[in-house]
């Protein structure tokens, strides 16, 4: 029990560190003081082969040399902080509130600034070591090594201009969403069959968990929680979904109740597990959220497509990423996630969003805004016709042609001019044909 909390802790902890912008730049200054006080104690001979990496100069020199380079690293640091800082706002406003998380879990902004901090961090640590030397004779190796790391700076600045550039283009904050989305269905949905489970039934008896913290749903690892439940012979049932707020004190976290339908012996124990077993925090993140994933697309087509900013096309690439990601889900187990002991009797059930749900959720809100533009409607039922391809299913299929029925509604009250609802109810009528 313990090495299974302790996983999801480490998972938790993981996913935190990942975003910190804080984490690379301090390891990266506390290496650079490791590697300066290392190199500190190095004397080069004169016949030595790294007698040419040396540094050449006096100690006044080297010691100028690293006021400089210090001072002109903070200025960097400062520049590079600005245009993050910039960049965050216009991804906040432009794009959607729900990005800025992305950028700050950026990798390559991490690594420029954890450059820029370790150049700073050596250049000042060696100063002191200069000076304490007194005369001639000082670490000249080292005094090397940070014009090295200034040049290094130097062509972090120049890739970090190309990289803020490019990252703040819609096409790749859209791609990358949306390989981030695809990435947590892979890991986080079985790949078959394509399916909606549904979990066991709470029996009236069933005790209500309730939860201590109030927050956002980000993770439910259900080990802990099996373990405690098959050792009481009961089944627990996981109430709100990952993405889902919950609030303490109020609707329950959970439902628990035995196989004879009675409450549990020992719902203290089965508490604690479920805190263990559930991570809550105080915003959403992709770490098992698909949802979340779909919520950012559709909220990047939301702005594009306000009376603000009026931009359809941007709606339809939205869309189209949109439609990789149902044609994935389509073909994947969705639902209830139900887990059994070793005897093979269910124990633990964490509530999940079916494939209508998240086909809601990619088509709603983008055709209430955007059905006057015939161009949005025609993505949306390309869409639809993907989603429609990805599943055998019944009952997906019925969700699909619910939607479809939606669009051509709301498209012929919306759209002004007969002439441009042609091409949308062409569409949607061939969609809705039997075979298709």
């Amino acid at each position: 029990m313990r090495a299974v909390r302790q996983g999801a802790r480490s998972a938790a902890l993981g996913e935190y560190l990942h975003g910190a912008l804080w984490v690379l730049p301090g390891t990266a200054a506390a290496l650079a003081l490791v590697a300066g006080g290392l190199l500190s104690q190095v004397r080069i001979p004169p016949d030595s082969v790294l007698q040419p990496f040396a540094f050449a100069g006096t100690a006044d020199d080297a010691r100028q040399a690293l006021i400089t380079i210090a001072s002109t690293i903070v200025t960097v640091i400062a520049l590079v902080l600005g245009l993050t800082i910039v960049t965050l706002q216009l991804a906040s406003t432009q794009f959607s509130p729900r990005l800025l998380r992305n950028f700050l879990r950026d990798r390559p902004n991490q690594v420029v600034l954890a450059t820029f901090v370790a150049t700073f961090a050596y250049s000042t640590a060696g100063l002191y070591t200069v000076r304490a030397t007194g005369g001639e004779d000082f670490p000249r190796l080292a005094v090397s090594g940070a014009v090295a790391l200034i040049f290094l700076s130097l062509g972090m600045l120049v890739f970090f201009v190309h990289h803020i550039v490019h990252s703040i283009k819609i096409d790749t904050v859209m791609n990358s969403v949306a390989e981030t989305a695809a990435r947590a269905v892979r890991t986080y949905t079985p790949e078959a069959p394509g399916i909606d489970r549904t979990g066991p039934v709470p029996p009236p008896e069933a005790l209500a968990l309730p939860t201590t913290r109030s927050g956002y749903v980000q993770a439910v690892h259900p080990a802990p929680l099996l373990e405690a439940a098959a050792a009481q012979d009961a089944v627990v049932s996981i109430v709100p979904r990952v993405g889902d707020h919950v609030v303490a004190g109020t609707a329950p976290l959970a439902l628990a109740w035995t196989r004879g339908g009675g409450p549990p012996r020992n719902a203290p124990a089965l508490t604690r597990a479920l805190h263990h077993a559930v991570q809550i925090g105080p915003e959403r993140t992709l770490q098992q959220d698909v949802l979340f994933g779909l919520r950012q697309l559709v909220d990047i087509a939301l702005r594009a497509l306000s009376p603000a900013i009026n931009d359809p096309y941007t709606g339809v690439q939205a869309l189209d990423r949109l439609s990789v990601l149902i044609a994935m889900l389509g073909g994947r187990t969705l639902g209830d996630d139900t887990r059994t002991d070793a005897t093979g009797v269910t124990r633990v059930a964490v509530t999940g969003p079916a494939f209508a749900d998240h086909l809601d959720l990619a088509c709603g809100q983008i055709r209430r805004y955007g059905a006057g533009e015939p161009a949005v409607c025609l993505a949306l039922l390309r869409l639809l016709a993907t989603a429609a391809a990805s599943t055998t299913d019944a009952g997906r299929r019925t969700a699909v042609a619910d939607q479809i029925r939606l669009v051509l509604a709301d498209a012929e009250s919306r759209i002004a001019r007969p002439a441009d609802r042609l091409a949308v109810r062409a569409l949607g009528t061939r969609l809705m044909s039997p075979g298709t």
